[in-house]
């Protein structure tokens, strides 16, 4: 891996291409060089991260090499890790990710914890729905962890529901999940226990100031909601109104600066009901929660 990669790909140790990798990610403003370098070259060889930390010499193929050269180089323009290496991992499950979905994030997690930690979570069977699904992570978390709740599952983009469909797959919880093509709650007729969604919630102006391996290479529906951000949680709240049973809780993923608007808006369709935001663990407004 010298400055001007040849043809004639030479071998090298664990330690020399990472030693490489993150010089050059460095020069490309990455923001994570040695992580990212990491992430990449364990995908590459099949093995865990700790895996390099304990065979610093072990030697590369020379089409692993190659494959890195490659990974970094993409990594260098600004493509994500996670649609690099085709997985990410939430709440402690690996999933399937491509550009055709939204890269699941740690602050999503959030909503999974509130849930779990409500009473309405634990009912028998509790019925949930998951609205803008994406790679399903959701839904599929939630499954995995609450076994008698049946999930309804939607989105707007036939890709979307193919990935999140073979995740369910791969963590065999098919059975419990109904996949639903539409735009909110629109597909479906039954009401709710339960209602999550992970909204786009991204103000046009938000979006321009965003890094470039979010807003050249993540689906831009996933993240743009018109010009404050909130014109797809406008929508959502009145019909969440209409599908959440007596007793039933909302859970919205929101932006660090929506809390007291959304919150508003909240109380003034869920008239009667508790309405809060709670903060993610950098202490920003996360998710607005509501309990009718």
């Amino acid at each position: 891996m010298g400055d001007n990669d040849p043809p004639a790909v030479k071998t090298a140790s664990i330690k020399i291409a990472l030693r490489v990798a993150i010089e050059r990610l460095i020069e490309g403003s990455c923001q994570t060089p040695r992580l990212d370098a990491e992430l990449l070259l364990a995908h590459v060889v099949g093995q865990e991260r700790s895996w390099l930390h304990t065979h610093p010499e072990a030697l590369l193929s020379r089409q692993e090499v190659t494959t890195f050269i490659d990974f970094i180089a993409r990594r260098q323009q600004g493509e994500p890790v996670a649609y690099l290496t085709g997985h990410k991992e939430f709440y402690g499950l690996d999933f399937l990710v491509t550009p055709a979905v939204l890269i699941p994030r740690p602050e999503t997690e959030l909503i999974v914890e509130l849930l779990l930690a409500n009473d309405q979570a634990h009912r028998l069977p509790p019925h949930i729905a998951d609205i803008g699904t994406g790679s399903g992570c959701l839904a599929i978390t939630l499954a995995k962890h609450l076994p008698q709740a049946v999930i309804s599952a939607v989105d707007i983009s036939p890709f979307a529901l193919a990935v999140a469909r073979q995740n369910a797959e791969r963590h065999a919880v098919t059975d419990r999940i109904t996949f639903w093509s539409g735009d909110l709650l629109a597909p479906l007729e039954q009401s709710f226990d339960i209602i999550v969604s992970n909204p786009p919630y991204v103000s046009e102006s938000e979006l321009a100031a965003t890094a470039p391996e979010i807003r050249y290479h993540e689906p831009q529906t996933a993240l743009l909601a018109g010009p404050d951000g909130l014109a797809v949680i406008r929508r959502l709240l009145p019909e969440a109104k209409i599908k959440l049973n007596t007793k039933g809780l909302l859970l919205v993923e929101i932006g660090a600066n929506q809390g007291p608007l959304v919150a508003e808006l909240a109380r003034e369709i869920f008239v009667e009901a508790r309405v809060s935001i709670e903060k993610d663990l950098a202490g920003r407004d996360r998710v607005l929660v509501v309990k009718t």
